[in-house]
């Protein structure tokens, strides 16, 4: 039976690629760098920071990643949290799941995820948060989730993952975790929705009722 409830944070609990466009843009600018491609903005939204910064800086080989990582960690991500959108649901479903099952996040965002918590209010709905800085190895390997199964002293059954990307795809099948595909069709998924309370209509949750 259904106990848990695992979030990822990026593309589910909120839209928040235009936050992550501003961000990475102004990484790059500081540094007098151009501005993302496309193809590097999908990047950077769905893997963590350390491989983000890899990846966008990968042409520019006279660049010292370290130096990069240093302004990162000064840098205040208070405006950013201006761009991100949280989805009109959330709250909605975080009030009816509460009380029935456990709910936790397993995100590869990093030291800004704490704060986004704080901003919208969310912090009380979760009682477990990894990220790519407190879990031993970010997605896509399993660790994350693993270590909030354990927490709770949960089965993998006794859990379903919220994500998104195919990331979230091989984060989940990494430990055997079903997954809820949010607006994205195309993945690999056992259930797909466009929206927070649709979930409440998926099988795993009217079994538990």
């Amino acid at each position: 039976m259904l106990k848990l409830i695992i979030f990822d944070c990026d593309g589910v609990m909120f839209d928040s690629k235009f936050a992550n466009q501003q961000y990475y843009n102004q990484l790059l600018a500081r540094f007098n760098r151009p501005a993302m491609s496309t193809e590097e903005l999908e990047h950077v939204h769905i893997h963590n920071v350390t491989d983000s910064i890899r990846h966008i800086f990968r042409h520019y080989r006279d660049q010292d990643l370290a130096e990069v990582n240093a302004y990162r960690m000064s840098l205040d991500y208070t405006p950013f949290l201006n761009h991100m959108r949280m989805e009109p649901d959330l709250i909605e479903f975080l009030e009816r799941t509460k009380t029935r099952y456990k709910l936790a996040i397993s995100t590869n965002r990093t030291n800004t995820m704490v704060p986004i918590l704080q901003l919208f209010q969310l912090e009380s709905y979760f009682e477990k948060v990894m990220t790519a800085d407190n879990a031993r190895r970010p997605k896509p390997a399993p660790d994350a989730l693993l270590e909030i199964l354990d927490y709770f002293d949960y089965q993998t059954d006794e859990a379903i993952y919220i994500g998104d990307s195919i990331i979230d795809r091989e984060h989940s099948a990494n430990c055997g975790m079903r997954l809820i595909g949010f607006r994205n069709p195309a993945l690999a998924a056992e259930y797909h929705v466009t929206s927070f309370m649709e979930i409440l209509r998926l099988p795993p949750f009217l079994e538990s009722l």
